[in-house]
C-alpha cells in the first residue's frame, strides 16, 4: 500500500528529509566531475609534460571564459519566460546539463604524452570547454534552485548544508579513489587510470542528478509572465544590482577566499605530500578525515541557525580557519608522521572553519536573492546566483595560475621531477600551504563580518517586508 504524501497548505509535498537528500545529490553530481579539477595540474604538467607556465597561462584563460559563461547562462535562464516546462525550467536545464557531464570530466583527461605541444595545447582547451559548458548549463540552475525549494529560514539552512554534505561526498570519492589508485609505487601519476575513473564518476553523477530532478519540488513561484506595461529584462541593470547587493558581494569575497585556499593549494598540497612527507596514498585519507568536523557540525546547522543567525555563525568559522591557518605557517611540521599528524591537527580546525561557512553559505545565497528582491522588486535568482559563480570562478582559475607560477618560477618546481622534487623544494611547497590558507582565512573573514550585512535581526526584518508584500 503507497504511504500518504502529506501536503502543505498550497498542495506541494510538505518539506522534509526528502527535498534535503535531493539537493544533496544535485551538489555530488556536480563534484563528481569538479572535484577531479585538482589532478589537472599534476595530470598535465607531470604525465602529459606540459610546461607548467603554458598550463598557467592556458588554465587562467579558460578559467576567464568559464566565469564569463555563467552569467550568460545565468541571463538566458532568467530571460526564459515563455517556454513551458513540464518540471520548471530550472530542473530542465540540469537534466541538460547532466547529460553532458556524463563525459565531460573525462574530456579534461585525454591520456595522450606523446602528442606535439600545439596537439596537447588543443586538447587541453577543448576538453575544459566542452566539460565547462555542461557544468555551468547544470550548477547555475542548481544554485539558484535553494531559494525555491522553500522560503522558511530554518529549511534553508538544512538544504544548505545537505548540499555541503553533498559537496563533500562528491569531493571525497576523486580525493581519496585518485591518489591509491592512479599513482604509482614511486608516487608518479598514471594518466590512463585517471581517464578511466573520471568516465566512471560521470556515470555516478548522471545518476545523482536523475535522483535530484525526481524529487525536488518548487515552492516558491518566480517565473511570472510580462505583461506590456512591465519594463523588459536588463542584464546590465541585474549586474548593477548585485554589485550592490552587500550581502551576495560579501558572500562572493567570502567564497573567493575559500576558494584560494582550496583550489590554490591543491597543486603545492599533492607535491607535499609527494616529495615532503614521500606518502602521496596517504593524502586522499587525510583529506577525507579533515572533512570529519564538517560531517559532524551539519546536523547541528539547522538549529544553530535558527538560534543565533548564519552571519554570525560563519563569522566564526572564519576565526577558526584563521587560528588554524596561523597554526600551519608557526608549528614545526617536520618531514615524518609528527609532522603528519601537526599538519591533520591544524586541517581538523581549519576544516571546522570552512565546513561552518560552506553548510550556511548557500542559503546565504538564498538570502542575497532575497534582499535582491527587497531593494529591488526583481528577484534574478539565475543572474545574482551566476554573477556569485563568476567570481568564485574567477578565484578558481586566478589562485591555482598563479600558485602554479610562484612555484615554478621562483620556488624551483620542476615537471619532470614529478614525485622526486628536491627536499628544498618541498620544504618550500610546505610553507606555501600554510599562507596560502591564511590569505583564504583572512578573505572570509572580511567578506563575511565586514561587507555581509544580513545578521538574524536584518534577515527577520527583510523576511517580513517581503511577506507583507506578497500578503
Amino acid at each position: 500500500m503507497a504511504k500518504n504524501v502529506q501536503l502543505d497548505a498550497r498542495g506541494y509535498r510538505k518539506f522534509g528529509m526528502l527535498d534535503n537528500l535531493a539537493y544533496a545529490a544535485g551538489d555530488l553530481g556536480c563534484n563528481m566531475s569538479f572535484g577531479l579539477k585538482a589532478t589537472m595540474v599534476i595530470f598535465w604538467t607531470q604525465f602529459m609534460q606540459m610546461d607548467s607556465l603554458v598550463y598557467a597561462a592556458l588554465f587562467l584563460i579558460c578559467q576567464v571564459w568559464d566565469a564569463i559563461n555563467d552569467p550568460l547562462i545565468g541571463t538566458i535562464i532568467d530571460n526564459d519566460k515563455k517556454t513551458t516546462y513540464k518540471r520548471g525550467k530550472f530542473l530542465a536545464y540540469i537534466w541538460a546539463g547532466s547529460l553532458g557531464l556524463l563525459v565531460g570530466g573525462a574530456c579534461c583527461f585525454l591520456p595522450f604524452p606523446s602528442a606535439p605541444d600545439w596537439a596537447k595545447n588543443c586538447l587541453f582547451v577543448g576538453g575544459y570547454v566542452i566539460w565547462d559548458a555542461c557544468y555551468t548549463v547544470a550548477n547555475v540552475p542548481y544554485g539558484s534552485l535553494l531559494s525555491l525549494i522553500s522560503e522558511d529560514t530554518g529549511d534553508r539552512a538544512s538544504l544548505s548544508a545537505f548540499r555541503s554534505v553533498g559537496s563533500l561526498v562528491g569531493n571525497m570519492l576523486p580525493m581519496v579513489i585518485i591518489p591509491m589508485i592512479c599513482y604509482d609505487a614511486e608516487d608518479n601519476l598514471i594518466g590512463e587510470n585517471v581517464f578511466i575513473t573520471a568516465l566512471v564518476l560521470g556515470a555516478i553523477g548522471f545518476v545523482a542528478f536523475q535522483f535530484m530532478i525526481r524529487n525536488t519540488v518548487i515552492r516558491v513561484e518566480s517565473d511570472i509572465k510580462l505583461n506590456e506595461e512591465e519594463a523588459k529584462f536588463n542584464v546590465f541593470a541585474a549586474m548593477g544590482n548585485f554589485l550592490k547587493n552587500r550581502p551576495a558581494v560579501g558572500a562572493t569575497v567570502a567564497a573567493m577566499g575559500m576558494f584560494i585556499g582550496m583550489q590554490g593549494a591543491s597543486t603545492a598540497v599533492t607535491v607535499v605530500f609527494q616529495s615532503y612527507f614521500n606518502n602521496i596514498q596517504v593524502s586522499g585519507i587525510v583529506s577525507a578525515f579533515s572533512m570529519i568536523p564538517i560531517v559532524c557540525f551539519t546536523p547541528l546547522a539547522r538549529k544553530m541557525v535558527v538560534k543565533y543567525g548564519k552571519k554570525e555563525l560563519a563569522v566564526v568559522g572564519s576565526i577558526c580557519s584563521m587560528v588554524a591557518s596561523a597554526a600551519m605557517v608557526i608549528l614545526p611540521i617536520t618531514p615524518d608522521m609528527t609532522g603528519i599528524i601537526i599538519y591533520v591537527c591544524c586541517q581538523l580546525v581549519n576544516s571546522l572553519g570552512m565546513g561552518i561557512y560552506s553548510t550556511v553559505s548557500w542559503a546565504m545565497m538564498g538570502d542575497a536573492i532575497d534582499y535582491n528582491e527587497w531593494k529591488t522588486g526583481s528577484r534574478e535568482e539565475g543572474t545574482v546566483y551566476s554573477l556569485h559563480s563568476f567570481f568564485r570562478k574567477l578565484a578558481q582559475g586566478a589562485g591555482p595560475a598563479l600558485v602554479l607560477v610562484i612555484m615554478k618560477v621562483f620556488l624551483g618546481y620542476v615537471e619532470a621531477d614529478q614525485g622526486n622534487q628536491a627536499f628544498e623544494v618541498a620544504l618550500n611547497m610546505r610553507y606555501l600551504v600554510a599562507w596560502l590558507y591564511v590569505v583564504s582565512a583572512v578573505l572570509q573573514f572580511v567578506g563575511l563580518g565586514l561587507i555581509y550585512n544580513l545578521d538574524k535581526k536584518g534577515l527577520e526584518k527583510m523576511q517580513a517586508e517581503l511577506a507583507a508584500r506578497k500578503a
